[in-house]
């Protein structure tokens, strides 16, 4: 990810090996950190990500928990901007951030978030307010970095004249492209911006393991209301899940990982988030940092993906109203 470094004065490079344990579900933060963190240590993870909203709170109590005795050797990234009130409404009032900050460096066990991002653009709170409050907690040591997530690049520009923005969070995947179409890439290579995409597999679709039979539990399963994991979707797309699965065989691999790869492969400045729930899994997404993708490869995925057009939104309608085009 590339963002600025206070030990050297200036911008850091883009560094694969940050590819994050993402703790986006308590599970993960038990599953994934607390057994392997020797393990994931040594393979160089280095950057988790959690959230306020995650739980709420529970996520970010596992994962300070977990890091607590590597803090020193490890980046967390956490996020603000939802009113958890029993909605999904959002809330960045000045006066709110501050007072979710010190929930959040409590629950994480740290004196400081090295990255902070709006998990939402709120529409009711100038984006220069926002980054303006950032910067003051910057400038108190309690935040080093200054994040945004699915944001437009009209609204990350408006931000980063402000704040420098260090890295956006937003999906993307070989099937969610929509980056690449509303300037987001774009502005984050022009700025110097890292890119964090979140749903790397596209929320699992890409692993091989879903198909038009697979059920999803709506008491337990958002993606029971999204329109691409819909049956008449998933049968839609089989053409593109059954291609990234031969391609990966070919290749003597597994489908995430040539999704990973594929991400990796874009742009330097790409940090992928693939989120877990289980050691088995974890270890064969680190396993991605390692397959190579030739110019061949590339156009051969680009060439077939661009021949079946994929079908279905990722999220429900009242979670895209809060997504910025």
């Amino acid at each position: 990810m590339s963002t600025n470094d206070p030990a050297t004065g200036g911008r850091r490079a883009p560094d694969r090996r940050d590819l994050l344990a993402y703790a986006s579900l308590a599970a993960a933060a038990m599953v994934v950190a607390r057994p392997s963190w020797a393990a994931s240590s040594e393979k160089g993870v280095t950057f988790f990500d959690t959230a306020e909203v995650y739980g709420p709170y529970v996520n970010e109590e596992l994962v300070g928990e977990a890091l607590e005795p590597f803090r020193d050797k490890v980046r967390i990234a956490t996020k603000f901007g939802f009113a958890i009130d029993g909605t999904i409404g959002r809330d960045s009032r000045p006066e709110r951030i501050r007072r979710v900050i010190e929930g959040s460096l409590k629950r994480l066990r740290t004196d400081h978030v090295d990255l902070y991002y709006q998990h939402r653009v709120d529409p009711n709170v100038p984006i220069e307010d926002v980054a303006g409050t950032v910067r003051d907690l910057i400038a108190e040591g309690k935040v080093l970095h200054f994040g945004l997530s699915e944001a437009s690049a009209g609204n990350i520009r408006r931000a980063h004249a402000v704040q420098p923005v260090a890295a956006v969070q937003t999906e993307y995947s070989l099937i969610e492209r929509s980056p690449e179409r509303n300037g987001v890439l774009q502005v984050c290579e022009e700025l110097g911006i890292g890119f964090v995409p979140w749903g790397p597999v596209g929320q699992g679709y890409l692993t091989g393991k879903i198909d038009e039979k697979s059920h999803f539990d709506p008491k337990t399963d958002m993606r029971s209301g999204f329109p691409r994991f819909s049956p008449e979707s998933l049968a839609a797309n089989r053409p593109i899940t059954a291609f990234v699965q031969e391609f990966a065989a070919r290749k003597g691999v597994t489908p995430s990982q040539i999704a990973l790869a594929w991400l990796l492969a874009q742009k330097p400045f790409i940090v992928p988030i693939p989120g877990t729930r289980n050691i088995k899994h974890f270890v064969e997404n680190l396993g991605a940092t390692d397959v190579v993708l030739t110019p061949d490869d590339l156009r051969e995925i680009a060439t077939t993906l661009a021949s079946h057009p994929f079908q279905g939104g990722r999220m429900n309608a009242e979670q895209m109203e809060q997504v910025e085009p």
